[in-house]
């Protein structure tokens, strides 16, 4: 970690948390740049909300360092946090205020808050989330959606430089979810960092430029979305009714066709999958070589693993990738 602000809305140094003998959180090295939406990313009960708390104070961390903003937390903690806000565990409201009611409520509890704007924090806060036609009703009235924006909205009565979100798109039906990732991409357009936490994938992958994948407390990837699109090694496939053969010639390239594959049948013949891991073979030469071995193709092709099964292999069993 660095002494100056720096280039970082949160950085942590081996972060760990124990519960008695349980390690909740282990080793947790954080980099999540100013001005991106970052996707905390891991199955349930991998760590992501114990972090959390202690990224915000709510728990102590048993060893490790915090930085949030650029300064350590929690030595800084009274000049940062009022910098940040939260939404942690899901919104709780007064049923039976309104929206705008309850922003009311909540801003009074804040201490450093002014009393004589508050009435325009409220009402920019409803109109930054989309609230303001449904500032007057019950919050009891309101979808699981406008309960989420009505706390992100409460996250923003003060200007936030950094906004935390635990799981915004929990519970949420397709149009509420569509609601949160279309606010948190706004708030980020305008150069609030939104770092999100998530067990879904594809809501990570549709709002987010940077990610993090937690597996049972360890971090297992970090890094650009883009760049870990592009990583992966290709594979090719081969269906072809003359599979000894066909093994033969790959062998012959270097490229040893996957066990799980070998056994695979179609009705047009078998289907060999192989790591193209040789940097110096191009892909197009492959089927040449089959053909003139006379192995007949009935299929060919080349891809990539997809962030799904990339990030399925390295979280195992339990990860939800589609919701």
């Amino acid at each position: 970690m660095n002494d100056g602000e720096g280039d970082f809305a949160i950085e942590t140094d081996g972060l760990t948390k124990r519960f008695g003998r349980q390690v909740a959180v282990d080793q947790l090295d954080l980099a999540v740049p100013r001005g991106s939406v970052f996707g905390f990313l891991g199955p349930n009960g991998s760590g992501k909300t114990t972090t959390i708390r202690m990224l915000l104070g709510l728990a102590s961390a048993s060893a490790g360092k915090i930085r949030l903003l650029g300064r350590p937390v929690p030595g800084a903690a009274r000049a940062v946090l009022p910098k940040v806000g939260a939404l942690v565990e899901g919104p709780a409201f007064y049923p039976f205020l309104s929206g705008r009611a309850n922003l009311h409520r909540l801003d009074t509890a804040d201490p450093s808050a002014s009393g004589s704007s508050r009435r325009q924090r409220v009402e920019s806060a409803l109109d930054r989330v989309g609230l303001t036609n449904a500032a007057t009703k019950h919050a009891s009235a309101y979808s699981l959606g406008m309960k989420q924006r009505l706390g992100i909205a409460n996250a923003l009565l003060t200007p936030r430089e950094l906004l935390i979100l635990d799981e915004p798109s929990n519970g949420l039906d397709p149009q509420g979810t569509r609601e949160v990732r279309s606010l948190i991409r706004s708030l980020a357009e305008d150069g609030t960092t939104v770092f999100v936490s998530s067990h879904l994938l594809a809501e990570i992958e549709q709002m987010c430029s940077h990610v993090a994948v937690m597996r049972a407390g360890r971090l297992v990837l970090q890094g650009r979305l883009d760049d870990l699109r592009r990583e992966g090694t290709p594979r090719v496939r081969v269906i072809t009714p003359d599979g000894a053969e066909a093994r033969r010639v790959l062998a012959g390239l270097g490229l040893a066709p996957l066990a799980d594959a070998d056994a695979r049948e179609t009705a047009v013949g078998e289907v060999l999958v192989a790591d193209l891991d040789r940097p110096d073979l191009l892909a197009e030469t492959i089927p040449d070589a089959l053909v003139a071995a006379g192995v007949r193709l009935r299929g060919f092709e080349v891809s990539t693993l997809s962030l799904e099964d990339r990030f399925v292999a390295l979280t195992g069993e339990g990860f939800d990738v589609a919701g």
